[in-house]
Formats: structure tokens, sequence, C-alpha cells
């Protein structure tokens, strides 16, 4: 790589990690970026996966005021995310790289009809919480555990717009501020992360040149997006990510 294409990583692990932050969906900004500088579609997952983990840690650190009195929420939610995540890292350490290059554009696609619907999404969940007088579960319920699971198995396996599928069900089943909801979301999306790069750096082919780059950007990310990210017009913001998601599907299409 080009001292221009890594400068160019690095401020994509910036924005992902921002991105993740404040909603999800930092995936479709580095993703793209790394097929476009030829790194195999496998390996530049691989070591995007383990570069965005910092980022997570730092967006955590960032909402810690947040995540105060939900520990008993973090351990039975997070024991969802940590299966699911072992669950999606092995099946795309297992199914053949074709198979990769056939789902992945179906996933980006669902991913951006997510992040392009989100808006509405949140104004349902407000309507829901106004309209719902009933006592819900502190936790969310056998329900939401299980839909915990399967998006850590989408967010092992891939990954882009986890952190929106996780604000969404976490702001369904839980009747709790949306700001400590983020915070939740910002935890469930780092072990997800965490125990697939976990998994990754053991058994799978990295390219750690990248995989530090992003690493280094999406920690100044993460913070930028704990501390400034909510000034940010949201509709520009979501506007980049389907523009980033489109250049991704057509690459991976292409290729």
């Amino acid at each position: 790589m080009t001292w221009l294409e890594q400068l160019a990583v690095f401020g994509a692990g910036i924005a992902a990690g921002g991105i993740n932050t404040i909603v999800g969906s930092g995936t479709l900004i580095t993703f793209p970026i790394l097929l476009a500088f030829g790194v195999p579609p496998v390996t530049a997952n691989v070591s995007n996966t383990i570069g965005l983990v910092p980022g997570s840690l730092s967006g955590v650190h960032g909402y810690r005021r947040e995540l105060a009195g939900q520990r008993a929420r973090l351990l039975r939610l997070g024991s969802a995310s940590l299966f699911g995540g072992i669950t999606g890292a092995v099946l795309l350490l297992v199914l053949p790289a074709d198979a990769f290059k056939a789902i992945v554009p179906i996933l980006i696609i669902a991913a951006l009809m997510l992040v392009v619907v989100q808006p509405r999404l949140a104004r349902w969940v407000k309507r829901q919480r106004e309209n719902d007088d009933t006592p819900a579960p502190a936790h969310g319920g056998p329900i939401l555990f299980a839909a915990i699971y399967a998006t850590g198995v989408y967010g092992g396996y891939f990954g882009a717009a986890q952190g929106v599928l996780l604000i969404g069900l976490l702001g369904v089943f839980v009747h709790e501020d949306i700001q400590r909801l983020n915070g939740v979301k910002n935890a469930l999306a780092l072990i997800v992360n965490g125990i697939s790069a976990s998994i990754f750096i053991v058994v799978a082919d990295v390219n750690w040149r990248v995989a530090v780059l992003i690493a280094l950007g999406s920690i100044i990310g993460g913070q930028l997006g704990a501390r400034m990210g909510r000034r940010m017009p949201p509709t520009v913001l979501r506007a980049v990510i389907v523009v980033v998601g489109v250049i991704a599907v057509v690459r991976l299409l292409s290729s």
C-alpha cells in the first residue's frame, strides 16, 4: 500500500470509530476502502474487525457514565453477544470465501436499509414507549436475549450496522433512557468484535498493517464520537454511510 492509501485507511478508521460509537455501521466506511485498495474480501473483513476493537473500547470508555448501574443487564445480554460472536466468527472461517462474497452484498444491502429507516424506527420505538403502560422485564426477557444472540452471529460474521440492530432491539424491549441504551449497545458490540477478533488473530489471515492503521484511527474516532458525535447532522451521516455501502456492494459484485 502507498502512503496515501495508508493515510486513507487511517482516516477511514477515525470515521468508523466515531460512527460506531454514535450509530453503528462503521464497517460500511472501512470495508469498501480496503476492497478498493485490493485487499481480499475475507482478509479485509478479518483485519477490519481486529482494527475496530480498540475503537469500540474507546467508545465504551466514553460512555462509561451511561453504563453506571447496568452491570446485571450487561452480564445477561453480554453473554448472548459473546456466544453469538463466537458462532459468527466460526461461520466466517468455515464457510468458503465464495460464500462470503455471495452473502455479504445481501448483508450490506440489509444494513443500508436499516440505516435509512433508523429515524422511523426511533419514532416507532418512542411511540411504543409512550403507549405501553405495562411493566417490562428489566433486561428485555428471553426474546431480547435470543435476538441479541442472533445479532451477535451477524456481527461475528460481518457486522455492518450491528449497532443499528442493537439499539433498535434495546429500544423496543428495554424501558430505559436512550443514551444509557446507547452505552449498552457499544458494550455489546465490543464483546462481539472482541471475541471475533481473538479468534481471527489465532487462526485467520490478517493484514496487520491494515489492522493497526484502523486501530489507531478508531481509537481517536471512538473518543470523538462519544464527545462530539451527537452534534453531527444525522442526515449527512446516513447519506455518507449509504454511499460507501453502495460502493462496497458494486465492488463485491464486480470482483
